[in-house]
C-alpha cells in the first residue's frame, strides 16, 4: 500500500524505499522480537514508552541503514542472483552514493534516538554500527557471515539491559548467545535460496560451508537454541506461560526442517519467513509471564 502511494506521489522515493527494505518487514521483526524479549525481561515487564519507542524505531532504522549498506556492497553480486536481480542498485534506479548517503543518514537518526538513553547504551551503540557496517562484506572472506549478522541482530540485547539497568547482566549474555544462534539457524535457510548462484559467483554463506550437512546442522543449532532459552527461563525464574511460548517454537523449529527437506528454494524461504512466528511466540510467553497470566 504504502510502496504504491509513494510510486504514485513521490516516485523518486520509492526506490529508497526499495533498498531500505521497508516493503519487506521480516528483517525489522526479526530484529525486533529478541529486543523486545531483552526489554520486557530487563524490566521485568512493561518498559516504559519512551524506552519501547527508542528500541522500536531504532531497530527499524538500523536494520533499514543495514539494507542500504549491504546492497552497496553486493552492487556487484546482487545482479547474477535470481532472489537480488531487482533491487535497486543492482537495476540501476539507486547511485552507489546515494545508498551510501542512506545509510548515513538513518545511522545518524538512529543516533539522536540512543542519544535519549544513557551513557553506557550509547557506548554499546558504537560496536553496534561497526558490526552493521562490516557484516555485508563477511562473506567475501569468511564462510561465516551469518555468524556475524547474528551478532549485529543481538546487539539490541545487551543496549535493551544497559537502558533499562544501567549494566548488561551475565543473563543477558545468555540471552545474546541464544539469539545469535537462532539468527544463524534462520539465515542459513535464507542462504540455501541463493546458495547455487553463490557456488556461481564466489559468494560464501554457512549454506555453502554445510553443504550436504545443511538440514542437520540447521537442526542442531535450533536445539541449541532452544536448550539456551530454556537456560535464560531458568536465571530469570520464568513460568508455564514462557515454556509454552518456548514449546511452540519447538514445534516450529520442526515443520521449518520438514519445510527444506528437498532444499527446494521457495520452500527454504518459508523456513525463514516462518521464524517470525518462532520470535513472536517466545515474546508472547515472556510478556504473558509478567502479565501473571
Amino acid at each position: 500500500m504504502i510502496s504504491q502511494q509513494l510510486s504514485q506521489r513521490w516516485p523518486a522515493a520509492l526506490p529508497y524505499w526499495q533498498l531500505a527494505r521497508l516493503d519487506r518487514p521480516i528483517g525489522s521483526l526479526l530484529l525486533l522480537w529478541p529486543t523486545w524479549w531483552a526489554l520486557w525481561l530487563a524490566a521485568g515487564g512493561w518498559p516504559g514508552l519512551h524506552l519501547f519507542a527508542v528500541f522500536t524505531l531504532g531497530v527499524v532504522l538500523m536494520r533499514a541503514a543495514g539494507c542500504a549498506i549491504n546492497d552497496f556492497a553486493d552492487r556487484h553480486f546482487d545482479g547474477h542472483v535470481k532472489r537480488t536481480a531487482e533491487r535497486p542498485l543492482a537495476t540501476g534506479r539507486v547511485s552507489p552514493r546515494g545508498a551510501v548517503a542512506l545509510f548515513i543518514g538513518l545511522c545518524l537518526a538512529a543516533l539522536l534516538l540512543v542519544l535519549t538513553t544513557n551513557r553506557l547504551t550509547i557506548l554499546l551503540s558504537l560496536p553496534a554500527v561497526a558490526v552493521a557496517f562490516c557484516y555485508p562484506f563477511a562473506k567475501r572472506y569468511t564462510h561465516l557471515p551469518q555468524l556475524v549478522l547474528g551478532v549485529a541482530f543481538s546487539m539490541g540485547i545487551p543496549m535493551a539491559f544497559a537502558a533499562v539497568q544501567n549494566e548488561v547482566p551475565p543473563q543477558a549474555w545468555l540471552l545474546l548467545t541464544a539469539n545469535l544462534l537462532w539468527t544463524v539457524a534462520y539465515d542459513t535457510f535464507y542462504a540455501m535460496v541463493d546458495r547455487d548462484d553463490d557456488l556461481k559467483i564466489g559468494v560464501k554463506s554457512t549454506a555453502v560451508l554445510f553443504g550436504e550437512l545443511d538440514r542437520a546442522m540447521t537442526g542442531a543449532l535450533q536445539l541449541l537454541v532452544l536448550f539456551a532459552l530454556l537456560l535464560v527461563g531458568r536465571r530469570f525464574e520464568l513460568g508455564t506461560a514462557f515454556h509454552a511460548g518456548l514449546a511452540a517454537a519447538g514445534l516450529l523449529f520442526a515443520y521449518q526442517q520438514w519445510l527444506i527437506r528437498d532444499r527446494e528454494r521457495g520452500a527454504c524461504f518459508r523456513a525463514f519467513l516462518n521464524n517470525n512466528w518462532v520470535g513472536a511466540a517466545i515474546f508472547a510467553g515472556i510478556s504473558c509471564h509478567f502479565l501473571r497470566i
